[in-house]
């Protein structure tokens, strides 16, 4: 009921919309953002056959520290993104459903910063190197028009960092808040003559909101430019994360959420120190390494244009896990430490042509993409004689490759009123594994995926303030390198593991309703084969198998409004029925996916000064209930809805430039579970989210 209630209060906090709408003016181009992500060079939304939203840099700063992209992207529909108050963990992103399996990082939706894959070749991603204070804007996209980025089924979030520019300048932003969370920023650029610099480093600690959930994280970017000819541009990025034994909290059963939902779950078999929790015993916790590099160039030949983009890096990951010995015992599993090194490296390179045809042009993008990761990767026992949470013998040695090969094609006609697009992309993902620890057999092997993936979209322009359109797509997922780790119970690598294939169909409108309105509809139904599932998961350790087919079809909704007087409201809804369309053991045709919700609602009424010195806004978050395992027969995490409020101020001194916020999220201090972990075997489904929390901040910018 109290989902149910909050959900219509947020409707009816943005009603004044409907007079609006009703404004007989003409429509505005500030409501029609430039996107590149659906044709990989500058568009406007407006006129693409794709489900496209734009988070600019005023939502991802909204009164936030800008340290989880979870907030901002709360806005766009068709996306769930959940904070698991668990920094060992990443995020949970899931687009159109795909996506929410992941026990942890982000896979079914591919990542891209600056250009650069936040997502290996295997298609598993992290967010958490998103470097959010120098972000500019967030493109999301969903649907066909996705699938021609390669291995993933459901969308791309793409991240681009503003550009140097401007005399130089020097920021300092400092916050604090509930549960010991403090962050502190400094960031520095400007340009001079063909040359701009970005410098921004960054830490943030939390004592955390659960048990045993506490992280430090420490963050560097930098962004180099240099204009090599009047049409031409070299941009180089360095990133680099480093997070030091940051705690895991693990997932709690339903029990447990209801005692307390800050604790962590109490390991029963611990007969030295009763009472004392998993977490605790098995001292759960990663320490994580990240460095990369990025360079991009780009260069315009009159109306073509060629695009390169090469990268590498490194990431180093130590994670402790809560296996216990008994677990560890048989020859074939490797341990509860999980140690690797990992190298990556790729490039992307396209040529954009534009030509007249037929009365109508052309647009041609030729590309090729490829990347690598190599992964040294070792495992040990995660106690030594009785103590647990400390590296012992080694379980694991093997070096693991993963590999990818894509050219792909893209067309674009536009003629009159019509907009025709085509897509052709080629995969080919290969996996390759050289076992060095021989006593348990040797599993070395690999398995190689290929897939085309074409696509179809078309748009009508039926005024200047209305388009129409439809796309489909066929699209691929492989399984992602952690997905191929084990078969069955702890077994050895499942080469047998299939690659899923779906078809996506998409229809959708676009409008512009006076000056002030715009609405973004889209109706969409994807059929996935071969889905790949949860088997058996326990500890942190999952393996993954093929189920039947699965049906996911839905609706998007984004409305965005400027009320008049300062006032502005945005709403996206999200509805979906994702469910198993064939059944298959323990699973009955019909069952809801896990990790899935039907309902998804942000509801947005803001105000902002005239002079802009001042700004308010409320927000409401509301989604419905969420299965955590395929049989739907666990309780599932019960609908809910929150509100946030947060105010900001802004003032200009000369030279320098203030800013001061407050935020209350949760402002009701709703009890709710935030995210589940999909068919954990010891039914440690739930991961709570915070009751109410504040967040206060500042920064000081001064320009020279």
């Amino acid at each position: 009921m109290r989902f149910r209630l909050n959900a219509v209060a947020a409707l009816f906090a943005v009603t004044p919309l409907a007079a609006t709408a009703a404004a007989p003016n003409a429509p505005d181009a500030p409501l029609n953002v430039v996107v590149v992500s659906a044709t990989r060079a500058e568009h406007t939304s407006f006129d693409l056959p794709a489900a496209i939203d734009v988070v600019d840099a005023d939502r991802i700063g909204a009164a936030q520290p800008r340290v989880n992209a979870s907030e901002a992207l709360a806005a766009v529909p068709g996306l769930t993104v959940q904070n698991r108050q668990n920094y060992a963990q990443d995020l949970q992103i899931s687009s159109r459903g795909f996506g929410a399996r992941s026990a942890f990082g982000v896979r079914g939706v591919r990542l891209v910063a600056d250009g650069v894959p936040a997502t290996m070749p295997d298609g598993q991603g992290q967010a958490a190197t998103f470097d959010l204070d120098m972000a500019e804007r967030i493109e999301v996209l969903r649907g066909p028009f996705s699938t021609l980025y390669g291995n993933h089924a459901g969308g791309v979030i793409q991240l681009f960092t503003r550009d140097p520019r401007g005399a130089p300048f020097v920021e300092t932003n400092v916050a604090g808040g509930s549960d010991g969370m403090r962050k502190t920023d400094v960031n520095a650029g400007g340009k001079q003559g063909s040359f701009g610099w970005l410098l921004d480093g960054s830490r943030f600690e939390t004592d955390g909101y659960r048990a045993h959930s506490a992280a430090t994280r420490d963050q560097a970017y930098a962004k180099l430019t240099f204009d090599t000819s009047p049409s031409g541009k070299l941009t180089v990025t360095a990133g680099g994360l480093r997070q030091d034994d940051t705690q895991d909290p693990l997932g709690v059963t339903w029990a447990t959420f209801q005692r307390d939902p800050r604790a962590g779950e109490i390991d029963a078999t611990d007969t030295q120190t009763p009472k004392r929790t998993l977490a605790d015993r098995y001292d759960t916790r990663k320490s994580i390494h990240h460095q990369q590099i990025g360079l991009a160039w780009d260069e315009k030949f009159g109306t073509d244009r060629l695009h390169l983009t090469v990268y590498g890096g490194n990431r180093r990951v130590v994670q402790y896990q809560a296996f216990s010995k008994a677990f560890q015992a048989p020859a074939s599993h490797s341990g509860g430490v999980v140690d690797f090194d990992r190298d990556f490296y790729g490039f992307d390179a396209n040529w954009l042509m534009v030509r007249p045809l037929a009365d109508g042009t052309l647009r041609t993008t030729v590309g090729l993409e490829a990347g690598k990761s190599n992964d040294a990767r070792k495992g040990y026992e995660n106690y030594v004689g009785t103590t647990f949470g400390v590296k012992g013998r080694l379980r694991r040695d093997e070096d693991d490759h993963v590999r990818n090969v894509d050219p792909y094609l893209q067309l674009e006609w536009e003629r009159g009123p019509w907009v025709f697009t085509g897509g052709l992309r080629h995969s080919r993902v290969s996996f390759d594994v050289a076992d060095h620890y021989l006593s348990n057999g040797n599993d070395g092997g690999g398995v190689d995926y290929r897939h085309t993936t074409p696509l179809l979209g078309a748009l009508y322009k039926v005024t200047p303030a209305l388009n129409v359109y439809a796309s489909a797509a066929r699209g691929f997922e492989t399984p992602t390198l952690n997905e191929v780790f084990y078969s069955g119970t702890g077994g050895g690598f499942n080469y047998h593991l299939g690659a899923a294939t779906s078809t996506q169909l998409e229809t959708g409108a676009k409008a512009l309703i006076g000056q002030d309105v715009r609405v973004n509809a889209a109706l969409f139904q994807v059929r996935t084969h071969d889905e790949l599932v949860v088997d058996s998961a326990s500890g942190g350790r999952t393996s993954y198998r093929n189920a039947s087919a699965t049906l996911r079809q839905g609706l998007e909704l984004s409305l965005d409004a400027d009320l008049r007087a300062g006032f502005s409201a945005r709403v996206a809804a999200t509805a979906l029925r994702a469910i198993y369309d064939e059944a298959f053991t323990g699973v009955a045709q019909g069952n809801r996916l896990p990790g899935v919700p039907r309902t998804n609602l942000f509801g947005e009424l803001a105000w902002k000064a005239s002079d802009g010195r001042l700004q308010a806004a409320l927000e409401t978050v509301a989604s419905g209930n969420v299965y955590p395992d395929d049989a739907n027969a666990a309780v599932p995490a019960p609908g809910y809805a929150i509100v946030n409020a947060r105010v900001q101020a802004n003032q200009a001194l000369g030279m320098w430039r203030l800013r001061e916020y407050a935020r209350v999220n949760n402002v009701f201090d709703r009890t709710y579970v935030g995210s589940v972990i999909v068919g954990d075997g010891n039914k440690r489904y739930y991961e709570p989210a915070p009751g109410r929390n504040w967040v206060l901040g500042a920064s000081v910018h001064y320009q020279f």
